[in-house]
Protein backbone atom coordinates (compact mmCIF):
# COMPACT_ATOMS: atom_id res chain seq x y z
CA UNK A 1 0.00 0.00 0.00
CA UNK A 2 1.34 3.44 -0.96
CA UNK A 3 1.92 5.71 2.03
CA UNK A 4 0.18 9.05 1.57
CA UNK A 5 1.26 12.38 3.04
CA UNK A 6 -1.49 13.69 5.34
CA UNK A 7 -3.24 16.79 4.06
CA UNK A 8 -3.87 19.98 6.01
CA UNK A 9 -7.32 18.94 7.23
CA UNK A 10 -5.99 15.59 8.45
CA UNK A 11 -3.09 17.25 10.26
CA UNK A 12 -5.53 19.67 11.90
CA UNK A 13 -7.23 16.70 13.57
CA UNK A 14 -4.46 14.16 14.07
CA UNK A 15 -0.98 15.74 14.07
CA UNK A 16 0.83 15.09 17.35
CA UNK A 17 -1.93 12.92 18.79
CA UNK A 18 -1.80 9.22 19.64
CA UNK A 19 -4.25 7.05 21.62
CA UNK A 20 -3.57 7.26 25.35
CA UNK A 21 -1.14 4.40 26.11
CA UNK A 22 -2.89 3.38 29.34
CA UNK A 23 -6.58 3.70 28.49
CA UNK A 24 -6.59 3.70 24.71
CA UNK A 25 -8.58 6.95 24.73
CA UNK A 26 -8.76 8.43 21.23
CA UNK A 27 -9.14 12.09 22.28
CA UNK A 28 -6.11 13.78 23.77
CA UNK A 29 -6.49 13.75 27.57
CA UNK A 30 -6.14 16.81 29.76
CA UNK A 31 -3.02 16.01 31.76
CA UNK A 32 -3.96 18.31 34.64
CA UNK A 33 -0.81 17.70 36.66
CA UNK A 34 2.05 19.83 37.88
CA UNK A 35 4.70 17.14 38.19
CA UNK A 36 5.79 13.70 36.97
CA UNK A 37 7.31 10.51 38.36
CA UNK A 38 10.90 9.61 37.41
CA UNK A 39 12.14 6.05 36.99
CA UNK A 40 15.06 6.67 39.31
CA UNK A 41 17.63 9.31 40.24
CA UNK A 42 19.63 8.76 37.06
CA UNK A 43 16.51 9.21 34.93
CA UNK A 44 15.72 12.48 36.71
CA UNK A 45 19.29 13.69 36.27
CA UNK A 46 19.21 12.94 32.55
CA UNK A 47 15.98 14.91 32.11
CA UNK A 48 17.17 17.92 34.10
CA UNK A 49 20.50 17.86 32.22
CA UNK A 50 18.88 17.75 28.75
CA UNK A 51 20.37 14.32 28.13
CA UNK A 52 16.92 12.78 27.55
CA UNK A 53 13.48 14.01 26.51
CA UNK A 54 10.57 13.76 28.92
CA UNK A 55 8.37 15.59 31.37
CA UNK A 56 9.78 17.32 34.46
CA UNK A 57 7.32 20.01 35.53
CA UNK A 58 4.33 21.51 33.72
CA UNK A 59 5.88 24.98 33.71
CA UNK A 60 8.44 23.54 31.26
CA UNK A 61 6.33 20.98 29.40
CA UNK A 62 3.10 18.98 29.56
CA UNK A 63 1.76 16.09 27.44
CA UNK A 64 -1.45 17.92 26.45
CA UNK A 65 0.54 21.01 25.49
CA UNK A 66 3.01 18.81 23.59
CA UNK A 67 0.26 17.56 21.27
CA UNK A 68 -0.74 21.15 20.52
CA UNK A 69 2.89 22.13 19.91
CA UNK A 70 3.44 19.30 17.45
CA UNK A 71 0.17 20.00 15.67
CA UNK A 72 0.80 23.70 15.07
CA UNK A 73 4.41 23.00 14.02
CA UNK A 74 3.14 20.44 11.50
CA UNK A 75 0.54 22.85 10.11
CA UNK A 76 3.15 25.61 9.74
CA UNK A 77 5.78 23.29 8.27
CA UNK A 78 8.23 23.85 11.14
CA UNK A 79 10.46 21.52 13.12
CA UNK A 80 9.13 22.20 16.63
CA UNK A 81 6.69 24.34 18.58
CA UNK A 82 6.43 25.82 22.04
CA UNK A 83 3.09 26.71 23.62
CA UNK A 84 2.90 29.77 25.86
CA UNK A 85 0.32 31.49 28.05
CA UNK A 86 -0.44 34.15 25.38
CA UNK A 87 0.76 35.59 22.11
CA UNK A 88 2.54 38.35 24.03
CA UNK A 89 4.33 35.71 26.10
CA UNK A 90 5.49 34.03 22.89
CA UNK A 91 7.01 37.31 21.70
CA UNK A 92 8.83 37.85 24.99
CA UNK A 93 10.35 34.35 24.90
CA UNK A 94 11.44 34.74 21.28
CA UNK A 95 13.21 38.01 21.97
CA UNK A 96 14.71 36.75 25.22
CA UNK A 97 16.45 33.99 23.25
CA UNK A 98 17.75 36.45 20.65
CA UNK A 99 18.48 39.74 22.38
CA UNK A 100 20.85 41.16 24.95
CA UNK A 101 20.42 44.56 26.62
CA UNK A 102 21.21 47.41 24.26
CA UNK A 103 20.43 45.44 21.10
CA UNK A 104 17.80 46.19 18.47
CA UNK A 105 15.23 44.57 16.24
CA UNK A 106 13.47 46.02 13.20
CA UNK A 107 9.67 45.79 13.11
CA UNK A 108 6.91 46.75 10.73
CA UNK A 109 5.16 49.83 12.03
CA UNK A 110 1.81 48.32 10.92
CA UNK A 111 1.22 45.77 13.68
CA UNK A 112 -1.37 44.77 16.25
CA UNK A 113 -1.66 47.66 18.72
CA UNK A 114 -0.79 45.43 21.67
CA UNK A 115 2.49 44.48 20.00
CA UNK A 116 3.31 48.12 19.30
CA UNK A 117 2.80 48.90 22.99
CA UNK A 118 4.85 45.89 24.07
CA UNK A 119 7.73 46.80 21.76
CA UNK A 120 7.67 50.52 22.56
CA UNK A 121 7.34 50.24 26.32
CA UNK A 122 7.64 46.85 28.06
CA UNK A 123 10.61 45.71 25.98
CA UNK A 124 12.56 48.79 27.04
CA UNK A 125 12.77 47.40 30.59
CA UNK A 126 14.78 44.51 29.11
CA UNK A 127 17.00 46.93 27.20
CA UNK A 128 15.59 45.78 23.85
CA UNK A 129 15.07 48.58 21.34
CA UNK A 130 12.70 48.55 18.39
CA UNK A 131 13.40 50.36 15.11
CA UNK A 132 10.28 50.85 13.00
CA UNK A 133 10.09 50.28 9.23
CA UNK A 134 7.38 50.82 6.63
CA UNK A 135 5.86 47.58 5.27
CA UNK A 136 4.80 49.44 2.14
CA UNK A 137 8.47 50.17 1.36
CA UNK A 138 10.59 47.09 2.08
CA UNK A 139 13.78 49.05 1.49
CA UNK A 140 13.15 50.80 4.83
CA UNK A 141 13.83 47.47 6.56
CA UNK A 142 17.22 47.24 4.93
CA UNK A 143 18.08 50.83 5.82
CA UNK A 144 17.04 50.26 9.45
CA UNK A 145 19.51 47.42 10.01
CA UNK A 146 22.62 48.21 12.08
CA UNK A 147 25.32 46.04 13.70
CA UNK A 148 23.04 45.89 16.78
CA UNK A 149 20.10 44.39 14.85
CA UNK A 150 19.20 40.86 15.95
CA UNK A 151 15.89 40.19 14.16
CA UNK A 152 13.14 41.49 11.88
CA UNK A 153 9.49 41.23 13.00
CA UNK A 154 6.42 41.48 10.74
CA UNK A 155 2.82 40.25 10.55
CA UNK A 156 1.59 38.25 7.57
CA UNK A 157 -1.71 40.16 7.64
CA UNK A 158 -1.62 43.16 9.94
CA UNK A 159 -4.24 43.35 12.66
CA UNK A 160 -6.58 45.12 12.11
CA UNK A 161 -5.53 47.23 9.13
CA UNK A 162 -5.42 44.42 6.58
CA UNK A 163 -1.90 45.26 5.37
CA UNK A 164 -0.38 42.22 3.66
CA UNK A 165 3.39 42.19 4.05
CA UNK A 166 5.77 41.05 1.30
CA UNK A 167 7.22 38.21 3.36
CA UNK A 168 9.65 36.88 0.77
CA UNK A 169 11.16 40.30 0.02
CA UNK A 170 11.75 40.98 3.71
CA UNK A 171 13.06 37.43 4.25
CA UNK A 172 15.69 38.15 1.60
CA UNK A 173 16.71 41.31 3.48
CA UNK A 174 16.93 39.35 6.74
CA UNK A 175 19.00 36.61 5.12
CA UNK A 176 21.41 39.15 3.64
CA UNK A 177 21.79 40.79 7.07
CA UNK A 178 22.28 37.44 8.81
CA UNK A 179 19.30 37.87 11.16
CA UNK A 180 16.14 35.76 11.56
CA UNK A 181 12.76 36.83 10.23
CA UNK A 182 9.93 36.49 12.75
CA UNK A 183 6.38 36.46 11.34
CA UNK A 184 3.25 36.81 13.45
CA UNK A 185 0.76 34.65 11.53
CA UNK A 186 -2.20 35.13 13.88
CA UNK A 187 -4.72 36.63 11.45
CA UNK A 188 -3.92 34.35 8.53
CA UNK A 189 -3.26 31.09 10.41
CA UNK A 190 -1.35 28.40 8.49
CA UNK A 191 -4.54 27.57 6.58
CA UNK A 192 -4.32 30.83 4.63
CA UNK A 193 -0.56 31.55 4.76
CA UNK A 194 2.55 29.52 5.60
CA UNK A 195 5.33 32.07 6.21
CA UNK A 196 8.05 29.42 6.45
CA UNK A 197 7.46 28.62 2.77
CA UNK A 198 8.49 32.22 2.00
CA UNK A 199 11.58 32.42 4.17
CA UNK A 200 10.41 33.02 7.76
CA UNK A 201 12.71 31.54 10.40
CA UNK A 202 10.32 31.85 13.35
CA UNK A 203 6.52 32.02 13.38
CA UNK A 204 4.50 33.24 16.35
CA UNK A 205 0.79 33.12 17.07
CA UNK A 206 -1.81 34.31 19.45
CA UNK A 207 -3.75 31.05 19.64
CA UNK A 208 -6.55 33.03 21.26
CA UNK A 209 -7.95 34.27 17.96
CA UNK A 210 -8.47 31.93 15.03
CA UNK A 211 -6.52 28.80 15.92
CA UNK A 212 -8.54 28.39 19.11
CA UNK A 213 -11.51 29.99 17.43
CA UNK A 214 -14.10 29.89 20.19
CA UNK A 215 -13.19 32.75 22.52
CA UNK A 216 -12.73 30.45 25.53
CA UNK A 217 -8.97 30.23 25.99
CA UNK A 218 -5.87 32.42 25.77
CA UNK A 219 -2.63 30.99 24.43
CA UNK A 220 0.43 31.62 22.27
CA UNK A 221 2.77 29.57 20.10
CA UNK A 222 6.33 29.75 18.81
CA UNK A 223 7.22 27.66 15.76
CA UNK A 224 10.85 27.03 14.86
CA UNK A 225 11.35 26.74 11.10
CA UNK A 226 14.66 24.95 11.62
CA UNK A 227 16.25 27.03 8.88
CA UNK A 228 18.54 29.50 10.66
CA UNK A 229 22.23 28.94 11.42
CA UNK A 230 22.43 30.09 15.03
CA UNK A 231 26.15 29.38 15.28
CA UNK A 232 27.29 31.63 12.45
CA UNK A 233 29.29 34.63 13.61
CA UNK A 234 28.58 34.13 17.31
CA UNK A 235 25.72 36.62 17.22
CA UNK A 236 23.32 34.46 19.24
CA UNK A 237 25.22 33.33 22.34
CA UNK A 238 22.14 31.81 24.01
CA UNK A 239 22.25 29.15 21.27
CA UNK A 240 25.88 29.08 20.18
CA UNK A 241 27.81 29.20 23.46
CA UNK A 242 28.01 26.67 26.32
CA UNK A 243 25.16 26.97 28.80
CA UNK A 244 26.48 26.87 32.37
CA UNK A 245 23.10 25.80 33.79
CA UNK A 246 23.21 22.68 31.59
CA UNK A 247 26.79 21.51 32.16
CA UNK A 248 28.17 23.37 29.15
CA UNK A 249 25.75 22.09 26.50
CA UNK A 250 25.72 24.18 23.29
CA UNK A 251 22.06 24.19 22.27
CA UNK A 252 22.50 24.60 18.51
CA UNK A 253 25.24 22.00 18.39
CA UNK A 254 23.17 19.54 20.44
CA UNK A 255 19.66 20.07 19.07
CA UNK A 256 20.28 21.18 15.48
CA UNK A 257 17.26 22.30 13.53
CA UNK A 258 14.95 22.60 16.54
CA UNK A 259 17.48 24.34 18.82
CA UNK A 260 15.58 27.63 18.87
CA UNK A 261 12.41 26.02 20.20
CA UNK A 262 14.51 24.22 22.81
CA UNK A 263 16.17 27.49 23.86
CA UNK A 264 12.81 29.20 24.30
CA UNK A 265 11.66 26.27 26.46
CA UNK A 266 14.66 25.45 28.65
CA UNK A 267 15.90 29.04 29.09
CA UNK A 268 12.90 31.36 28.62
CA UNK A 269 9.89 29.28 29.65
CA UNK A 270 11.78 27.64 32.50
CA UNK A 271 12.89 30.93 34.05
CA UNK A 272 10.18 33.44 33.06
CA UNK A 273 7.34 30.93 33.43
CA UNK A 274 4.51 31.91 31.02
CA UNK A 275 3.31 28.32 30.50
CA UNK A 276 0.05 27.40 28.79
CA UNK A 277 -2.36 25.50 31.03
CA UNK A 278 -3.21 21.92 29.93
CA UNK A 279 -6.92 22.79 29.96
CA UNK A 280 -6.42 25.72 27.60
CA UNK A 281 -4.26 23.50 25.38
CA UNK A 282 -7.13 21.00 25.21
CA UNK A 283 -9.66 23.70 24.29
CA UNK A 284 -7.37 25.10 21.60
CA UNK A 285 -6.72 21.61 20.19
CA UNK A 286 -10.47 21.17 19.85
CA UNK A 287 -10.67 24.45 17.97
CA UNK A 288 -7.80 23.58 15.62
CA UNK A 289 -9.70 20.49 14.44
CA UNK A 290 -12.14 22.74 12.56
CA UNK A 291 -9.58 25.33 11.45
CA UNK A 292 -9.83 24.70 7.67
CA UNK A 293 -13.64 24.89 7.70
CA UNK A 294 -13.76 27.99 9.87
CA UNK A 295 -11.05 29.97 8.08
CA UNK A 296 -12.57 29.34 4.68
CA UNK A 297 -15.99 30.44 5.89
CA UNK A 298 -14.48 33.47 7.68
CA UNK A 299 -12.76 34.54 4.47
CA UNK A 300 -15.79 33.96 2.25
CA UNK A 301 -18.11 35.84 4.60
CA UNK A 302 -15.70 38.72 5.12
CA UNK A 303 -15.31 39.14 1.37
CA UNK A 304 -19.08 39.17 0.86
CA UNK A 305 -19.60 41.82 3.56
CA UNK A 306 -16.63 43.91 2.33
CA UNK A 307 -17.97 43.85 -1.23
CA UNK A 308 -21.41 44.93 0.00
CA UNK A 309 -19.94 47.74 2.09
CA UNK A 310 -17.75 48.95 -0.78
CA UNK A 311 -20.92 49.68 -2.82
CA UNK A 312 -22.84 51.32 0.02
CA UNK A 313 -23.41 55.06 -0.52
CA UNK A 314 -22.68 55.90 3.12
CA UNK A 315 -19.35 54.05 3.23
CA UNK A 316 -16.35 56.11 2.09
CA UNK A 317 -13.74 53.32 2.15
CA UNK A 318 -13.20 49.65 2.92
CA UNK A 319 -9.81 48.14 3.69
CA UNK A 320 -9.81 44.40 2.96
CA UNK A 321 -7.13 42.69 0.88
CA UNK A 322 -9.63 40.23 -0.51
CA UNK A 323 -11.22 43.02 -2.56
CA UNK A 324 -9.90 43.23 -6.11
CA UNK A 325 -9.68 47.01 -5.74
CA UNK A 326 -7.60 46.86 -2.55
CA UNK A 327 -3.98 48.04 -2.73
CA UNK A 328 -2.83 44.77 -1.07
CA UNK A 329 -4.89 42.45 -3.25
CA UNK A 330 -1.94 41.25 -5.37
CA UNK A 331 0.07 40.40 -2.25
CA UNK A 332 -2.97 38.67 -0.75
CA UNK A 333 -3.40 36.52 -3.86
CA UNK A 334 0.28 35.56 -3.65
CA UNK A 335 0.58 34.80 0.06
CA UNK A 336 -3.04 33.96 0.96
CA UNK A 337 -4.54 32.38 -2.17
CA UNK A 338 -7.44 30.70 -0.31
CA UNK A 339 -8.71 33.95 1.18
CA UNK A 340 -7.73 37.09 3.06
CA UNK A 341 -9.11 36.25 6.48
CA UNK A 342 -11.89 37.61 8.65
CA UNK A 343 -10.79 41.12 9.60
CA UNK A 344 -11.46 44.31 7.67
CA UNK A 345 -11.96 47.98 8.47
CA UNK A 346 -14.20 50.62 6.92
CA UNK A 347 -15.38 54.17 7.42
Amino acid sequence: MTERTPGFATLSIHAGAKPDPTTGARATPIYQTTSYVFDDVDHAASLFGLQAFGNIYTRIGNPTCAVLEERIAALEGGTAGLATASGHAAQVLVMQALMMPGEEFVASRKLYGGSINQFNHAFKSFGWNVVWADPDDVSTFERAITPKTKAIFIESIANPGGIVTDIEAIANIARKAGVPLIVDNTLATPYLCKPIDYGADIVVHSLTKFLGGHGNSIGGMIVDAGTFNWSRGGRYPMLSEPRPEYQGIVLHETFGNFAFAIACRVLGLRDLGPALSPFNAFLILTGVETLPLRMQRHSDNALAVAEWLSKHPKVAWVSYPGLSSDRYHALAKRYCPKGAGAVFTFG
